[in-house]
């Protein structure tokens, strides 16, 4: 017979009250994360931009019931939609998310914490047109970017859902969950309610990022994640009761149910940390970690383009986590699919010397070098890699490739430590990531726009006290 519990309501679990706490009181934020935070800002809401170009993700965009618009609603941006702001979230976040284009951060648990401003702008630019007395500056919007970062980058740097099957989207949920109800004005025991519901919710499973099952959910997921947590903050600040022990009651909370037993704890005080180190996505939309096989795959490029039908085998170096995401034989049936293939990918630069959003979709997958190359590749774990992937000093994600002609020949073993987008390259990467930023911009709105809007994120006082609802403007649709 189990041993029955008693009755008596607990104390917030610690972790729900120091997410809370730093929410509503935390410490102060660095100057860093908000420079940093300017340009995650920039470029997420171009990834976002971009999106709106490709049909798919198009198409899941509006409100629910067609036609509905919501009197002072959330603005989608790019768009002409107007709409709840549980809705909204849904719709900026798949956008953002889309192409897979966005930040990353890597350690125990992967994720992508820009996928939080979804519910951040949603709920702000919604605050202002409902509630004009409670207008929040692009100051707030910020802040809530960095608190949303650092709850989801700090928790993912010991807790590993992803052996446990869960996707880091929940991460998204809880951490969009917290700085959206404190966002709305929502007190400690507010946020500590919606959170603990965000937990309740359980985490969404990973079949939809892995073979055989890799769709566009993938693409969505994070979207979904954000109308959630806006869902829970609305719910709490009506009054809504919230579980204290849902992380910990023994059987039914989420350890035991869902995390094999294991706490769930926050491996450093919550600061600015994360936006601190965030990696960008800078050259190209690939899954991060095969963005240095792609660098080097690019660099290899001239040498092996004249000589596709001359090549025996392709040596791929990697580290441990890019062997369980994305080390993919067999067929690739989508989009989604092919950006969370590490041969693909590699393919794609070797063959193109480039690699774009477009090049996952069927036109450029049907070109046939790219499978007979894929059919070459040997991808091996290099000890070294995986080690200094999780080294705090060093958060490397590495890659090499090496080329192997059929007359005995070989290219020079091409080595990519750093990416482009990671902290160690910020000097070499921001003027690169500034004009990404314009270059989505400019598939959707005219030059005097883009140069606005960029001008506009450059220049921190401006932007800082700025209403939410005067910047979103700024993403309106120039028609």
């Amino acid at each position: 017979m189990s041993e029955s519990l008693e009755n008596i309501r607990p104390a917030p679990d610690r972790l729900l009250a120091e997410i809370a706490d730093y929410v509503c009181a935390g410490p102060e934020l660095s100057a860093l994360a908000y420079e940093t935070a300017r340009y995650c800002l920039l470029d997420t809401l171009g990834c976002g931009i971009l999106a709106l170009n490709f049909p798919a993700c198009a198409r899941l965009l509006g409100p629910v019931v067609p036609g509905t618009v919501v009197p002072n609603g959330a603005r989608v941006p790019g768009t002409r939609y107007e709409l709840d702001p549980v809705t909204a979230a849904f719709n900026i976040g798949c956008a953002i998310r889309w192409l897979d284009f966005n930040d990353t951060w890597l350690a125990a648990e992967w994720g992508h914490p820009s996928d939080n401003l979804g519910a951040i702008l949603a709920v702000g630019d919604y605050l202002g047109r409902s509630r004009p007395e409670m207008e929040l500056t692009m100051r707030d919007v910020l802040t809530a970017m960095i608190q949303a970062h650092e709850i989801q980058g700090v928790l993912a740097l010991a807790n590993c859902f992803n052996r446990a099957g869960l996707d880091h989207v929940l991460l998204v949920r809880v951490a969009s969950a917290a700085v959206a109800t404190r966002l709305m004005g929502g007190t400690r025991a507010h946020v500590i309610n919606a959170v603990s519901n965000a937990w309740v919710d359980g985490g969404a499973l990973r079949v939809y990022r892995h073979a055989p099952n890799t769709g566009t959910r993938k693409s969505w997921a994070a979207g979904d994640a954000t109308a959630r947590a806006v869902w829970h903050a609305l719910l709490a600040l009506k009054g809504e009761m919230g579980y204290p022990s849902a992380l910990s009651v023994k059987g039914w909370g989420f350890c035991d149910a869902l995390f094999r037993s294991k706490p769930i704890e926050l491996a450093r005080p919550l600061g600015s940390y994360v936006m601190e180190n965030i990696l960008f996505k800078i050259r190209f939309p690939a899954e991060f970690h095969a963005q240095t096989a792609v660098e080097a795959a690019i660099q290899l490029h001239p040498h092996v383009k004249d000589r596709l039908a001359e090549i025996q085998h392709v040596e791929l170096r990697t580290h441990e986590s890019a062997i369980r995401i994305i080390d993919k034989k067999g067929p690739l049936h989508n989009p989604a699919d092919r950006d969370h293939c590490l041969q693909y990918m590699t393919a794609i630069g070797l063959i193109f010397g480039a690699l774009k959003a477009e090049d996952y979709e069927d036109k450029t997958a049907a070109d046939p070098r790219i499978d007979a190359l894929r059919g070459k590749m040997k991808v091996t774990e290099e000890p070294r890699y995986t080690y200094e992937y999780l080294e705090p000093e060093k958060r490397a994600i590495a890659n090499a490739v090496q080329v192997f002609f059929k007359d005995g020949s070989s290219t020079a073993k091409v080595e990519v430590e750093y990416p482009i987008g990671h902290r160690r390259r910020r000097a070499e990467g921001l003027p690169l990531l500034l004009q990404k930023a314009r270059t989505n911009f400019a598939t959707r709105f005219p030059p005097s726009q883009v140069e606005h809007i960029v001008q506009v994120c450059h220049d921190p006082m401006r932007l800082g006290a700025m209403k939410i609802g005067e910047f979103v403007e700024c993403f309106l649709p120039a028609d």
